[in-house]
């Protein structure tokens, strides 16, 4: 009998896991995301999209699917969709792991400041004019209206709607990986002071934070949130050998 896997996703990390996972025989694997992307990239394995009504609706579908095992692997800043997949797995008596993708360690020339939020962040970037770069989602870009003495670079993968309401203001639709040397020659370009972006690890992203050190530029950078407490790996083969484990007679287990 084949065991059911719901899979919380919207990384990389996620398509990739629910594609290793697809190819066993003895595992059927929904992909869910939650909507928030436009046009995501195809995920190979079926996908839901949109939300679930919170902590009661996930614990709802997961009872009505006979759903044995979730996986949360949802982006580090998905904070609530995490708090919420922990307590619907509990209320629905199964098992949870999570994907939990480590983040960027400082190193030698990097000047970071940490804020918890993006009203924290405008903050940090100070009364004086300058020329920003915001990578982050856009639910994070209008806080920086509260900014109007700069001038911004905003990229996102969908456009930012309502703009921001500020007088100088170029707008970059892009999809990562970002390549260091792409990240370097658009901050110079751009002559951009300062970058605002999210610790969100992995390689796919970490060119500007590169970029930004060779340059001696100025990186806000938004804090981790806190996360549940569930058994979790750093990598797609970590989580893998997690299922594996899972999978196996639970005499084989101590059971």
């Amino acid at each position: 009998m084949l065991q059911k896997i719901l899979i919380l996703g919207g990384t990389t990390e996620a398509r990739q896991l629910a594609g290793k996972l697809a190819q066993r025989g003895d595992v059927s694997v929904t992909l869910s995301l939650a909507g928030r992307t436009e046009s995501p990239v195809p995920q190979g394995v079926p996908t839901r999209s949109g939300g679930f009504g919170g902590m009661e609706g996930l614990a709802a579908y997961l009872r009505k699917e006979q759903i044995n095992l979730l996986i949360d692997a949802t982006h580090p800043y998905a904070a609530n969709i995490s708090r919420n997949a922990a307590e619907a797995a509990r209320m629905a008596g199964i098992p949870i792991l999570a994907l939990r993708r480590p983040a960027w360690e400082p190193a030698e020339g990097d000047r970071w400041t940490l804020v918890a939020d993006a009203a924290e962040a405008v903050q940090a970037l100070g009364a004086a004019p300058r020329k920003i770069f915001l990578a982050l989602g856009r639910q994070e870009i209008a806080e920086f209206a509260a900014a109007p003495q700069h001038a911004y670079v905003i990229r996102s993968v969908d456009p930012v709607e309502p703009p921001l309401d500020v007088p100088d203001a170029t707008y970059i639709l892009a999809r990562g990986p970002f390549a260091e040397a792409d990240e370097l020659e658009l901050l110079k370009t751009h002559r951009i002071d300062a970058v605002v972006a999210k610790n969100s690890g992995g390689s796919a992203t970490y060119g500007k934070i590169a970029a930004a050190r060779k340059l001696g530029i100025d990186v806000v950078l938004f804090r981790r949130p806190a996360l549940p407490d569930v058994p979790a790996g750093t990598s797609v083969g970590e989580v893998l050998a997690m299922v594996d484990h899972w999978l196996e007679p639970a005499e084989k287990r101590g059971v």
